[in-house]
């Protein structure tokens, strides 16, 4: 099976690549340009496509809305209508923040939606794009990726608290830290699968376990990496940003489990990984 991926620079677009997937970047397809999206998805051989391209950058998408939308949605839906043409089974990744954190049960692929900012709306608009354009799909949604490559939560707390003994965290947030090679080899499977089953197509959440909080996930990255680092938790109301962050990220992963065999990774066992790769 030939999986082509959207996204060369982020972190599940090169453990796509690593698994063999042929991944296309801006400068082969821009998702700047829905139109030219369009264009080099219809020239490509595939049996399968993967949408790991986004705009992920949460607090700047409020002051960039418009290109936010044009990346996450806009083209997001002209892939689709390819897709769909096509007849090629599309798997895009998407994000808790679709959902406005409340609460502290695990959201629900079907819980109701509503996105506290800027990436989250276009987010979510993307995925409506994406299920009007009619063909076989799963929507993936995760959420606090991590891996060796790119920025993530990792690799900054790594780099801070090698120049400090003490790190205030945020303790009320509240998620499930995913492996970028995880969601990458999640993506590839389901691909698969709805190529032989395109009944299951739907709407998918994918994260790590156990659930926890930054502050628990700093801990464990100090405690893997030998670090004497200490860490003060402190609620959100102290570390502001522009754009607000769900305080209940927490994802019900049961009907990913039940439709594709596919589990819940275990974070901490990848966290090992990630930490010997960085060395």
């Amino acid at each position: 099976m030939k999986v082509v991926a959207f996204g060369r620079s982020g972190q599940v677009a090169r453990a796509l690549a690593a698994l063999g997937a042929e991944c296309h970047g801006r400068e082969s397809a821009d998702f700047g340009d829905p139109a030219g999206v369009a264009e080099v998805a219809r020239g490509l051989e595939a049996d399968a496509f993967v949408n790991a391209a986004a705009y992920t950058a949460v607090d700047a998408a409020e002051e960039n809305a418009a290109e936010a939308q044009r990346i996450n949605a806009d083209s997001v839906g002209a892939l689709a209508r390819v897709a769909a043409e096509r007849g090629i089974p599309l798997v895009h990744i998407s994000t808790d923040y679709v959902f406005d954190g409340s609460g502290a049960a695990p959201w629900a692929p079907d819980a109701p939606v509503s996105p506290l900012g800027a990436y989250g709306r276009t987010k979510l608009a993307g995925e409506v794009a994406l299920r009007e354009a009619g063909g076989t799909h799963a929507i993936l949604r995760t959420s606090w990726v991590f891996s060796a490559t790119g920025a993530n939560f990792v690799k900054t707390m790594l780099r801070v608290g090698a120049d400090r003994p003490l790190l205030r965290v945020v303790a009320d947030q509240i998620g499930g830290p995913t492996p970028a090679d995880a969601i990458a080899a999640a993506c590839i499977e389901i691909a698969g699968q709805l190529r032989e089953a395109p009944e299951k197509t739907g709407t998918y959440h994918f994260s790590g376990a156990p659930d926890t909080s930054w502050a628990g996930f700093a801990r464990e990255i100090f405690a893997v990496a030998g670090m004497d680092t200490q860490v003060e938790e402190i609620p959100s109301a102290e570390y502001p940003t522009p754009a607000a962050r769900p305080l209940n990220s927490r994802l019900d992963c049961s009907a990913t489990e039940a439709a594709f065999g596919i589990a819940r990774p275990d974070w901490r066992a990848a966290l090992g990984r990630v930490l010997e790769e960085l060395k």
